[in-house]
């Protein structure tokens, strides 16, 4: 046990190590390509932050467990509105633009409702699988379309002054692009491995584990980037990664481990865990409309509610494995 949860720790730092130097060496050797900074934002950076909770799901849906990619999803869902952006707003309201009121939560609740009907029969199939894959293509496509032919993206010029102020050369973005990629796999396998072991001994679910430990700690790269965005007073950034990731995790995520194997959803998974992920999701709509507190912010009182939210959630979740 004591292997396991040194195993589980240590994958957990790494993951978060290798995620960050990956990203750099990525967007580093995407500009010496001569990829657009938009691009590098959109692609590299968007799907890089959620780098950690792919491979996990996907070496998880590998080894067999399917139902620890499910809970590493959602559970971070949950963790990014939450705790991360509960923490975010407690340290300073966030101003949420119009544009992400009419278009990008309205999208995350479709999506959401879209996962929560697939998990109604017990089984999220390949065939299922491939629609969320399919859809992710879609709405990747369409946002680098509209960011292209509007008037500039707030993502794609943060990315550009990042870029200009911290120059890699090439030789060194290849070399961070490759061996973070590496370290993410290594970190990945030690993550699993530790937390299919532990979950065994206690008798408890891969979900459980999933939404708990696993889900915090591959959540770690959106709350560090989205304190940092705030705290520059980039708001749009900070609430972007969490929507995105989101949207990553609901899509891309989940749709990557099912196409590997069909995941057998537990009943538990659609009333509670859903649920809340769902109703976390339309409380960033009525927070940005001013109904409990002030239009177009997430506000302090707001960030204590949503910590609140998830303390009370992740208190019961322990609460299982310790009754188990």
């Amino acid at each position: 046990m004591l292997l396991a949860v040194a195993a589980l720790l240590a994958g957990l730092a790494l993951l978060v190590w290798s995620a960050d130097k990956f990203i750099e060496g990525a967007a580093g050797t995407a500009s010496h390509a001569g990829m657009p900074p938009l691009l590098i934002g959109m692609v590299i950076v968007g799907f890089g932050t959620s780098a950690p909770e792919m491979v996990v799901s996907a070496l998880a849906a590998l080894d067999g467990n399917p139902s620890l990619a499910l809970g590493n999803a959602y559970g971070s869902n949950i963790t990014n509105i939450a705790l991360i952006l509960g923490v975010v707003a407690v340290i300073t309201p966030v101003a949420m633009n119009s544009a992400i009121l009419k278009k990008e939560l309205p999208i995350l609740l479709l999506v959401t409702l879209v996962a929560g009907y697939q998990l109604i029969d017990g089984e999220i199939s390949r065939l299922d699988a491939w629609v969320l894959i399919g859809l992710l293509a879609m709405l990747m496509g369409w946002s680098i379309y509209a960011a292209m032919t509007g008037k500039g993206d707030v993502l794609a010029g943060e990315v550009e002054s990042d870029l200009a102020e911290h120059p890699l050369p090439l030789g060194k973005s290849l070399f961070w692009l490759i061996v973070g990629l590496v370290l993410l796999v290594v970190s990945s396998r030690m993550l699993v491995w530790g937390a299919v072991f532990i979950a065994q001994s206690l008798g408890v679910s891969d979900l459980v584990i999933g939404l708990t430990v696993v889900a915090v700690g591959t959540s770690l790269p959106e709350l560090a980037s989205s304190i940092a965005a705030v705290r520059k007073g980039e708001h749009d950034i900070a609430l972007g990664n969490v929507i995105g990731s989101n949207l990553f995790n609901t899509l891309g995520v989940v749709g990557i481990a099912a196409a590997i194997k069909p995941v057998a959803v537990e009943a538990v998974a659609l009333h509670r865990d859903w649920s809340l992920m769902t109703v976390l999701t339309v409380s960033l709509m009525v927070m940005g409309y001013g109904l409990f507190g002030r239009r177009g912010h997430i506000t302090r009182a707001n960030g204590v509610v949503l910590l609140l939210v998830y303390l009370a959630y992740t208190g019961y979740l322990i609460s299982t494995i310790v009754r188990a």
